[in-house]
């Protein structure tokens, strides 16, 4: 399946000053499970956000996404309400515009998105930071497998798939192998800005 990024600025120059991090990496990498223990964990700090995203396919317990129909996300496509949206697996998936106004007031934005937004996110965010997670190979399979979610595809496609990676180098690589309690404070240092690799 291709991917085709979308992310919109609504001014000509960066937004900021708060920082967006991006969280990216292969499905199976447990970035849903990193996020929601991170998200509690910064539950108390009312300048770090944790947006849904919206998605068109069933929500999951695994996930804080939020359902649409393909009709509503195109419409609100053509409307410009969100700040960046994207295609992958058979799906389409969303930000809502709303992040922009959270960094313009200087707040931590925190969201799970594909890779293929990276380059532009990078030139329409004055703070955009790349925290990527994944795992072994053998982890993701069986990670996949597991999960049994019809709705995404074959699991071998979704093994298979490959991002350009020249444009989505991140600034940092969290390798989910180890315990998700663990994990998850790696990212919500990164998230604080802290020495995360302790």
């Amino acid at each position: 399946m291709s991917e085709v990024p979308v992310a919109t600025a609504q001014h000509a120059t960066s937004i900021g000053p708060g920082r967006l991090i991006l969280v990216v990496g292969p499905s199976g990498a447990g970035k849903d499970t990193l996020l929601g223990l991170a998200k509690a964990a910064c539950a108390d700090d009312r300048d770090i956000v944790f947006p849904r995203r919206l998605i068109t396919r069933q929500a999951s317990a695994s996930e804080d996404n939020e359902e649409v129909s393909a009709e509503t996300l195109q419409r609100a496509v053509a409307a410009g309400d969100y700040a960046m949206h994207w295609e992958a697996h058979g799906h389409r998936y969303a930000l809502s515009r709303a992040i922009n106004d959270e960094i313009r007031a200087g707040r931590t934005v925190v969201a799970n998105v594909s890779r293929t937004v990276i380059a532009a996110a990078r030139r329409n965010y004055a703070n955009a930071v790349v925290v990527s997670i994944t795992a072994p190979p053998d982890v993701l399979a069986a990670r996949l497998a597991a999960r049994a979610r019809s709705s995404d595809g074959l699991l071998a496609q979704r093994l298979a798939r490959t991002v350009d990676e020249s444009a989505s180098i991140p600034d940092f690589t969290i390798v989910n192998s180890g315990t998700a309690d663990y994990h998850a404070r790696q990212l919500v240092r990164i998230i604080k800005g802290e020495r995360w690799d302790e």
